[in-house]
């Protein structure tokens, strides 16, 4: 859906996220450290930070020493021994962190700063700066409505420039690309593969809006959250959220064009409800299949939202 307004997005600034963008989202983990240490998500299911805290493999039971957290200790152990014994936990290393990266023409939209697509380009970067920080193995599935691209988790940054790269070319493209709605694709099958190709206990970000989410690509979603760290992150417009100014505007969608106007409180409240309810749904089913679920506004910076990481 596109707007016709007086405030637009100017020459390519916005449309399409370059690799120097990609590579600059490096700058902003020492604020994301500082902010999210020891933070859980305020959202769906309460979960806690993924890049923070200990392991949850038990390693072994020990006698309690000095220094040792008392939240550690094993009652079980300490009242059969009759002496002080505290769990040890492994630190979970060398993790897989797959994004699943929806470059399709419904994140094409934007009126303020830039399209959901670059917003959700930098956040993929980002997620990318984090594993390679914490050591773990990044890959990435690319989806642009039609086809999928899927990068093999690895631990370097010769394999993350390969993905910025074919992100930022990926943005471009499919801004000349032209496209029909009837054969466009959902994130099914992109989360088929995904499924597939997972091994263990992987951590799994699903960036998009969620407009075109089906109920095939919702069964995969929970299949994934049994045995996997999922995060579905829900990218969006302020126009997504809010009625436009008050004035007389037209929206274009699928060859078709309609005029409406926004100059009442009642077509500003159902405008706000309407988008409210689909982010609402979306919530309820993270929460009922208990994984994270966040909102990204386009128009504010990225890093101070990301309240998962």
């Amino acid at each position: 859906m596109f707007f016709r307004r007086e405030e637009k997005i100017n020459s390519m600034q916005g449309l399409s996220v370059g690799v120097d963008e990609l590579i600059a989202q490096r700058k902003f983990l020492p604020y994301i450290k500082q902010r999210h240490n020891n933070i859980t998500s305020y959202q769906a299911g309460d979960i806690r930070s993924a890049f923070k805290g200990r392991g949850m493999e038990l390693e072994e039971v020990r006698s309690y020493g000095y220094g040792d957290d008392v939240r550690d200790i094993d009652w079980r152990v300490t009242a059969r021994k009759g002496d002080t014994y505290t769990k040890v936990f492994s630190e979970e290393k060398d993790r897989e962190v797959y994004v699943v990266l929806d470059l399709s023409p419904y994140m094409l939209f934007g009126t303020k700063n830039e399209l959901k697509s670059v917003s959700a380009s930098k956040l993929a970067a980002l997620l990318g700066w984090q594993s390679l920080a914490n050591k773990d193995r990044f890959g990435l599935i690319l989806f642009d409505g039609y086809e999928t691209k899927m990068f093999k988790p690895q631990n370097n940054q010769k394999n993350l420039m390969a993905i910025f790269n074919a992100v930022s070319e990926t943005s471009t493209a499919v801004l000349s690309r032209k496209y029909n709605t009837d054969e466009l694709k959902d994130l099914s099958e992109t989360l088929k593969i995904l499924q597939y190709s997972t091994k263990g206990k992987a951590m799994i970000f699903v960036i998009s809006d969620y407009n075109n989410i089906s109920d095939t690509a919702k069964r995969t979603l929970v299949a994934l959250s049994r045995r996997s760290q999922l995060y579905c992150i829900n990218v969006y417009d302020v126009i997504e959220e809010y009625a436009p100014l008050d004035g007389r505007y037209m929206a274009e969608y699928s060859g078709e064009k309609v005029t409406f106007e926004t100059f009442s409180n009642g077509f500003k409240d159902a405008y706000y409800q309407h988008f409210l309810q689909k982010r609402k749904e979306m919530e309820n089913f993270c929460k009922r299949i208990k994984c994270s679920y966040l909102n990204i506004r386009t128009d504010r910076p990225l890093y101070k939202q990301l309240k998962i990481i």
